[in-house]
């Protein structure tokens, strides 16, 4: 299976005005195909395809205008343009929400640099149009070929992200299967015992929240300060506040991802031959305006796709079960149903064998002993 490879870049000033030249690109790019898409479907015209805009966009570039789109590589617009038709094409397939414009400070900065045109060193790498960019030692196997290499800014560092692929893994499994029940309380509770607590409920994470809400309310204040009529001015102790705010978001970001990991890799180590997971309707979850963000910060759906890649990679059985399957409801030991079970009720009491066990670990258990056809 292919795997990403995040390498952390050390680039001069002049080849960071070159690296925004090519974010800025990427995302004009972006945002001009979907305008060309959107009006050409409101006109009732036949879908776009890549290669013709890319026509278009060459002819651009020769206009006095847009001179400046030729001062970057020429694959940033080409792969800037397959995604924007890709976003399109996915939302009418009802695969993704429709694509939305991107804005300049509020999108990520990244764009795409050609796999065959990249170059590596033992402490460097070639980026087309930019140059080479120092990156520590011995990070890269240089007798290894990396797929969609893509540089990006997380609001402090430049990065590369590189894919390769990576052959599964031959250890030797347990007859061991594990249920995990996901929940808002705890993240995981798995039917060995081993739990994940909400990364959310710990004093570092309270603390960088209080503070992200006090600059959010700070950067509002100055904004309506240097408000002039309905125009509001952007000024250089708001772009500090903003900084600031972004700094915060990536080191939250960054500890739920480290949580995520470090999980998951845990429940992957036991090696057991099968993990067995209930299928949760996130979408429909958020609805519920008083579980919203909760559900969004705890990030359930990317920590059932980090575990399912690892237990691809480990050759391990990933298994769902039906949402609608009542795994909090019946009792791990008689399989008794309850027809009535509030969220409050947090120890599952059997009336007819008279158990009492943790209502997490008893799903989990369920989850565990499921029988697939």
């Amino acid at each position: 299976m292919i795997l990403s490879k995040k390498i952390r870049l050390y680039p001069t000033p002049e080849q960071i005005i070159k690296l925004y030249k090519s974010c800025g690109t990427s995302r004009f790019i972006y945002n001009y195909t979907l305008a060309l898409q959107e009006e050409n479907y409101k006109q009732g015209k036949s879908f776009i395809k890549d290669n013709d805009i890319r026509k278009q966009i060459t002819l651009l570039k020769q206009t006095d205008d847009y001179k400046w789109l030729s001062e970057v590589s020429n694959n940033v617009a080409k792969q800037a343009v397959k995604d924007a038709c890709k976003a399109y094409i996915s939302f009418f397939k009802g695969i993704l929400d429709k694509p939305r414009f991107k804005k300049k400070g509020k999108c990520k900065e990244s764009f795409y640099n050609d796999d065959y045109k990249i170059k590596f060193k033992e402490d460097s790498v070639l980026i087309e149009k930019v140059g080479w960019i120092k990156i520590k030692p011995n990070q890269i196997n240089l007798d290894t070929h990396y797929t969609n290499p893509r540089i990006s800014f997380d609001g402090k560092y430049w990065y590369l992200s590189i894919g390769y692929v990576k052959g599964p893994s031959t250890e030797e499994l347990t007859n061991e299967v594990i249920g995990i029940d996901v929940g808002i309380k705890n993240l995981a509770t798995c039917s060995n015992g081993y739990i994940v607590p909400n990364i959310n409920k710990t004093l570092v994470v309270k603390k960088l929240e209080k503070k992200k809400k006090r600059v959010a309310r700070q950067i509002s204040k100055k904004f309506e300060m240097n408000k002039k009529g309905k125009e509001f001015i952007k000024t250089k102790n708001i772009e500090k506040s903003l900084k600031e705010k972004r700094l915060i978001e990536r080191r939250l970001k960054n500890i739920r991802l480290n949580q995520l990991h470090q999980a998951t890799s845990t429940i992957v180590k036991t090696k057991p031959s099968r993990i067995v997971m209930e299928e949760l309707d996130i979408k429909k979850m958020k609805t519920d305006k008083y579980l919203a963000r909760l559900i969004q910060n705890i990030s359930m759906y990317r920590f059932k796709m980090i575990l399912k890649y690892k237990c691809e990679l480990n050759g391990i059985e990933f298994k769902t079960v039906d949402k609608y399957y009542a795994s909090s409801k019946i009792c791990s030991c008689c399989g008794n149903k309850k027809t009535i079970l509030s969220l409050s009720e947090r120890t599952y009491k059997c009336e007819i064998c008279n158990k009492e066990i943790d209502r997490d670990l008893n799903a989990s258990i369920n989850l565990k002993n499921y029988q697939f056809i």
